[in-house]
């Protein structure tokens, strides 16, 4: 099984940007979407510091609210 974490693309430099996601900041791969049109402002889907998807902002949203809700509970 793997996670991979919505983030929000900040800038883009060829194949590499920084992303940002809950105020961290990474440095993100582009490699993986040679095909796919991004920009900043656009959100991702990272993997071990690739972009494997890219998102709507609704769908980067929902995500998080079911981490949120992971992370709240009692395990």
């Amino acid at each position: 099984m793997c996670l991979a974490v919505p983030m929000r693309i900040k800038t883009i430099d060829g194949f590499q940007c920084t992303c940002e996601a809950r105020g961290i900041e990474r440095d993100v791969s582009l490699f993986m979407l040679q095909g796919e049109e991004v920009k900043p402002g656009d959100h991702i889907l990272v993997h071990v510091g690739y972009a494997i998807q890219k998102v709507s902002s609704d769908d980067a949203e929902a995500s998080w609210e079911l981490f949120d809700e992971i992370l709240a509970t009692d395990a």
